[in-house]
């Protein structure tokens, strides 16, 4: 079976970079060992390999499709899949102990999810959503709404789902429709349209519980007029009968990648008896479905990192064993071909595909070590590591995306022809990963998010903080000779994203438009400086294990290789940091950006 992963990597981002160990010190995560948890992720690997990886080009080749009458045909393997997941503890396990999980942290539980992802494409998104559902229901919901959807959402007999967008409002949720009437029986009657809802009413589950937005009759307009509603296909009744709840599926959309997931279009009282639940308050569903979203859009960067690594691996694999041509040095047309790894080209192209992909991943896990923090800690450390966590979120959804699917495109390049046709699954890889940019927030949404919320909350708090973290690295890699060269580079980069800061508050006063007019530019210098701080805490680690003679855990050519990759990001990634500056520090074009001209 090809490789679709890196259990070296994942091995070292827990163990060496990320301190999976310390995590376990906390009192929520104190019954587990580094043993225990590494088993764990083997076993996810062999799961992965037996039920997912052997159906990845299947279940494109035969897509999710609509049947008709309200149903959604999926590959017959994903039934099978659910279910493994629910009893290994991959769609529950995160939850706390009196919720029925396994209290797993989220650096353990999300390298897994990352397995998952790598090995296909097309069915993990599955039970991550159920998992991001419960999780909502338990932070939010009722007892009685804890144990009568979350024990069958864990055990992977119903599938939640999150339902926002909507045909006419898109993105933008101040605009959403759906309607909601409150009874006297203590349910409220629902009334409107959702589209793009993943994993919406397959064959593979019994019912579909859907985690949805809408408006309350008489709510205020906007946003702070939003409430969460439960709303199950079928309504469970006190004897445990399932009574269908007037949720018919219109639809299923067909798209260029991820064909194995479905994407549905709901309509929700049609026949005027559609039952929801209030989630907590009034009018605040939107602030409750911040913790899905955030939560999404974290999964998000890691689905487009464990497709990117998946790609890279193929194309990696792909070049030790195809010869072709001859080095320039080699005159001699009679000598054999030579591998297409000996190409210095395709070197470049491999090497950007390994910085990106485990760049992307390691700032996932970052992520998810905050998370861990911020759900096992008290205090200052709680409450710093949440406003980093609000910080990254962003840039770790918009980096993995934006630059996993150019790493995508290169692995198409670096198989040439080859990479183009259904032969090689790297052009699977190619159009599994495009969503990416869109789900949860298009790339324009999450720059402005950046941009215009995250780096001034709290009068900029978040940003110091991320800064501080970046500076005991570089502190940490000024103690080496090696690589006090790339410390200062990085250090400039920071300076450089304050001055663009400075200068967008001056320059653009009083003008939120204008203000944000570049956040796109502005979001591309953050993600290469921090993916670069993210390759330089590695090369810290493995350059310490490599002038100790401490190999107990990779191998010399293992940290060798991480250096290196660290110096290629530097000198090859990093320096496009400089340039974004150069054009959000540029007054003239900035002044005109909403002429209507420039399109004539």
């Amino acid at each position: 079976m090809s490789r679709y992963t890196s259990m070296e990597h994942n091995k070292f981002l827990l163990q060496e970079v990320h301190r999976a160990n310390e995590i376990f010190s906390l009192p929520r995560y104190a019954h587990l060992t580094w043993e225990e948890v590494w088993m764990m992720i083997e076993a996810a690997k062999l799961l992965a390999d037996r039920d997912m990886a052997p159906y990845f080009k299947e279940m494109d080749a035969q897509p999710a499709h609509y049947d008709g009458n309200g149903g959604v045909k999926t590959h017959t393997q994903l039934k099978t899949i659910i279910q493994q997941a629910a009893e290994n503890g991959w769609i529950g396990g995160g939850a706390s102990f009196e919720h029925g999980g396994m209290q797993l942290p989220m650096v353990i539980y999300n390298t897994a999810q990352h397995i998952f992802m790598a090995a296909n494409n097309s069915c993990q998104g599955y039970f991550s959503l159920s998992a991001g559902a419960a999780a909502l229901i338990t932070s939010f919901g009722t007892a009685e709404q804890i144990n009568t959807f979350v024990p069958n959402i864990f055990a992977g007999k119903w599938q939640g789902t999150m339902a926002l967008t909507e045909p006419q409002a898109g993105s933008s949720l101040t605009d959403i429709t759906t309607s909601a009437k409150a009874t006297a029986d203590g349910f409220y009657t629902i009334t409107g349209q959702k589209i793009f809802i993943s994993g919406g009413q397959h064959e593979a589950c019994d019912n579909f519980i859907h985690l949805t937005l809408a408006r309350i009759e008489g709510a205020p307009a906007g946003v702070k007029g939003i409430s969460l509603f439960i709303i199950p296909k079928f309504w469970p009744e006190q004897d445990g009968t399932l009574t269908p709840n007037d949720v018919f599926c219109a639809g299923d959309f067909q798209k260029m990648g991820q064909r194995g997931y479905c994407t549905t279009h709901l309509v929700f009282g049609d026949k005027a008896n559609c039952k929801g639940w209030l989630v907590g308050e009034p009018h605040k569903g939107l602030a409750y479905m911040f913790q899905m979203m955030n939560e999404a859009r974290i999964s998000v960067g890691l689905d487009a990192a464990s497709v990117a690594m998946a790609a890279y691996q193929a194309s990696l694999q792909y070049t030790n064993e195809r010869p072709q041509g001859r080095l320039a040095s080699e005159k001699d047309p009679l000598k054999p071909a030579t591998l297409i790894i000996n190409h210095p080209d395709v070197q470049r192209m491999l090497l950007t595909q390994k910085a990106i992909a485990e760049g992307a991943l390691s700032l996932v896990m970052e992520c998810n070590r905050l998370s861990d923090l911020v759900h096992g800690s008290e205090g200052e450390t709680k409450k710093n590591s949440l406003l980093l966590l609000e910080l990254l979120t962003p840039i770790v959804k918009t980096y993995s995306a934006e630059q996993g699917s150019r790493s995508a495109a290169l692995a198409i390049q670096t198989l040439g022809g080859y990479g183009f046709t259904m032969d090689f699954p790297v052009q699977q890889h190619y159009r599994d990963l495009k969503i990416m940019s869109l789900y949860e927030g298009t790339t324009g949404i999450q720059s402005i998010d950046l941009l215009g919320r995250k780096v001034i909350m709290e009068k900029g708090k978040a940003l110091l903080l991320l800064q501080e973290e970046i500076n005991h690295t570089i502190t940490e890699a000024n103690t080496s000779t090696d690589l006090k060269k790339y410390a200062h580079q990085l250090e400039i980069e920071v300076a450089r994203i304050q001055q663009v800061l400075t200068h967008l508050g001056v320059f653009t006063q009083g003008n939120i438009d204008r203000y944000l007019a570049d956040a796109s530019v502005f979001m591309e210098q953050m993600s290469y400086v921090v993916i670069a701080w993210q390759w330089l805490k590695q090369a810290v680690i493995a350059q310490h294990n490599l002038e100790a003679g401490n190999f107990k855990n990779q191998s010399p050519s293992f940290y060798e290789g991480k250096v290196l990759t660290m110096k290629f990001f530097f000198r090859y990634e990093l320096t496009h940091a400089a340039a974004c500056a150069e054009t959000l520090l540029d007054e003239e074009f900035l002044t005109n950006v909403s002429n209507k001209k420039m399109f004539d």
